[in-house]
Parts: structure tokens; sequence; C-alpha cells
């Protein structure tokens, strides 16, 4: 179940341009696809979309990617070139958990914590990471067991509460990291009075293969408080917005021919119907 999951970043009209702002920034990257809505690129060989939905979300750092570079002078330089027209949260230094740390937003809103580690500790380059705050502060080490009680090939990799004087309650999460089919994430807790919180502004894209791992997908997140919305996209109990795309959808959309019919079609679901897809 579940053959791949990736984030979906959700910009403003500028989707292209953010994609090939990364590509320049992250080596061994690529914009693999593109149409007026999606493109789609790869950094260090791993999978993102840009949605160019319009003004309606805005990008917060309810939702970072951890950057797990080798050497110094690789969070050094991606400092550089993120961090130029952005904004610095937490400015590159060395820290108890990283000889080289940064916490940035870049000029496009996509907020980057680069950390300067061992990357076989991570098994991957870029971590989403979501920080649980406002109504929703609290539920992280909640969330991560349900994720991974929900989807297959999980594992939790270790939750870190903080410890008393750390700057918030110990009831929290400092950290957490977990795998949902094998694709590492991160989760923390702050009680701070941010002006933001978690918004489909992110969201993570679930391929299924067969209209029952799209029901099964669908059931659990829109369970016990969760929320249906328009073609494939739900947001869960704990304000986390996922996508449950049928695999096939890609090539019906590059199909010339049928991309019209099929975006007529699912633009009429919430929850995607194969069957009627392959019939449009």
């Amino acid at each position: 179940m579940a053959k791949q999951i990736y984030p979906c970043l959700w910009f403003d009209g500028n989707a292209k341009e953010a994609a090939s702002f990364y590509c320049n920034a992250f080596q061994h990257s690529e914009i693999i696809s593109e149409n007026p809505v999606v493109v789609m690129f790869k950094l260090g060989g791993e999978k993102f979309m840009g949605l160019n939905g319009g003004p309606m979300f805005k990008l917060n750092p309810s939702v970072s990617f951890m950057v797990t570079s080798e050497t110094e002078k690789e969070t050094e330089d991606l400092y550089a070139k993120l961090s130029d027209e952005g904004m610095v949260m937490m400015p590159l230094d060395k820290y108890d958990w990283s000889p080289k740390y940064a916490f940035i937003a870049d000029k496009f809103g996509v907020s980057w914590q680069l950390y300067t580690g061992k990357r076989e500790n991570v098994g991957q380059i870029f971590s989403p990471t979501i920080m649980f705050t406002g109504k929703y502060c609290g539920k992280s080490e909640e969330a991560v067991h349900f994720y991974t009680k929900l989807f297959p090939n999980s594992s939790i990799n270790g939750i870190l509460h903080y410890a008393p004087g750390e700057g918030d309650r110990e009831d929290l999460v400092k950290h957490s990291q977990f795998k949902l089919n094998n694709y590492v994430m991160m989760a923390m807790d702050s009680s701070m009075d941010h002006k933001f919180s978690i918004n489909e502004a992110t969201s993570f894209v679930v391929n299924c293969d067969t209209q029952d791992e799209i029901d099964y997908y669908w059931n659990n997140l829109t369970a016990d408080g969760g929320q249906e919305q328009q073609c494939g996209w739900l947001k869960d109990k704990y304000g986390v917005s996922w996508q449950i795309v049928p695999s096939v959808l890609g090539e019906l959309m590059n199909d010339p021919d049928r991309a019209g019919r099929v975006t007529q079609a699912f633009m009429k679901m919430k929850k995607f119907d194969i069957e009627a897809l392959l019939k449009a």
C-alpha cells in the first residue's frame, strides 16, 4: 500500500520560479515535468511537487524541511543561497545538536532547517518536520503513533521530550523522527504564541494503485474530526493536509486527448474514484 509519499508546496503562481531556485541551490536536482498547475521536481533525487494554487494559503514554519548535510561547508553554502531575500529565524551557528545549523525561510516562504550531521542517521537529505502549535500543541506524539500504525513499512526512530529548563513544557515533544512507508519525517510541539499554524500550504501526497488503497487512507485520515476536501485533498484530525491520489492520474493528465475530461471528472470529486477517471 502507498507506493510513495512526497511533499506538495503551495505557491501563488510562481511554482516554476521556486522549483528552479531550489534546483540551483541543491546538487543533483532537476525539474522532471510541468504544466500550468503543477511542477514536479527532484532535489538531491528526492521528489517534490510545486502547485500554483493561488493566494489562498501561505507557507509558514509549521512545516519545515530538515536538510542533513555532511559538512559544515555544504551547510554554509546552502545558507548563503536559501537565505538570500529570505528570513533568518535561527542564525547560522554552532548549537548543542549540530556544529553548524540554521533555521530560515526562503524568499518563497519555504522553511528550512539546515543541519550538519551524518546523513546515514537520517536516511535521506530532506525530512519534513511538522511543528504542532496552537490548538494542536501537545498532539505530535499521538499523531506520530497514529501515522506509523496507519502506513505500512513504518517505524518510530525516537521521541525526545523537553528536559527541565529547555524552554518548553516537559510533557511536550522537543523532537521526534519516524518513517511512513520508509519516508523519514519529523515532528515536534511548541507552546509558544506563534502567529502561524499548520495549513494546506504544505500537504503530503500519497500515491495509491487501487481504489481499496484510496478508500483505506481516505477513511482513516478523515476519521474522528478530519475534513474531506476537493480533488483528493483532506485534512486529518491533527490539522495535517494529505492528497490521496491514484497512481494512474499522472498518466491520464499527460494524455492530451483525455486530460480535459479527466480534469472535469475529478473537479466534481472529493475522494478520487479511479473507475470514473478511467471512463472519462
